[in-house]
């Protein structure tokens, strides 16, 4: 699976920005997928995930409420909603999938993409 995310840029606090991520490859139907970032200094953190089907979705207590995964089968396609973005959101944004394993865990993705970055202004 190649993975292809775009849509990151600057924004300012309070601000709103969708992720793109478009799979080619292995079958993207079958893959659950994922968002994670990395802050300046920080370690790769889990933001969002949702099921191969899109039955199941899973939000970092961070984001909740704010950000919105979604998947579009047709197109191999995941998005990421930001929305009320927060300067604490600044980060490399990376969209993964992968195929077995407890999907909010970093451990259970098998591909990523190579980052967009989000820069939020205050």
């Amino acid at each position: 699976v190649q993975l292809q995310a775009s849509g990151g840029g600057l924004v300012q606090a309070g601000g709103s920005l969708r992720l793109s991520c478009v799979a080619s490859g292995r079958s993207f139907n079958n893959s659950h997928m994922g968002w994670f970032r990395r802050a300046p200094g920080k370690e790769r953190k889990f933001v969002a995930a949702i099921s191969w089907d899109g039955g199941s979705i899973y939000t970092a207590d961070s984001v909740k409420g704010r950000f919105t995964i979604s998947r579009d089968n047709a197109k191999n396609t995941v998005y990421l909603q930001m929305n009320s973005l927060e300067p604490e959101d600044t980060a490399v944004y990376y969209c993964a999938a992968g195929f077995k394993g407890h999907i909010p865990t970093m451990r259970s993705y098998d591909y990523w993409g190579q980052g967009t970055l989000v820069t939020v202004s205050s």
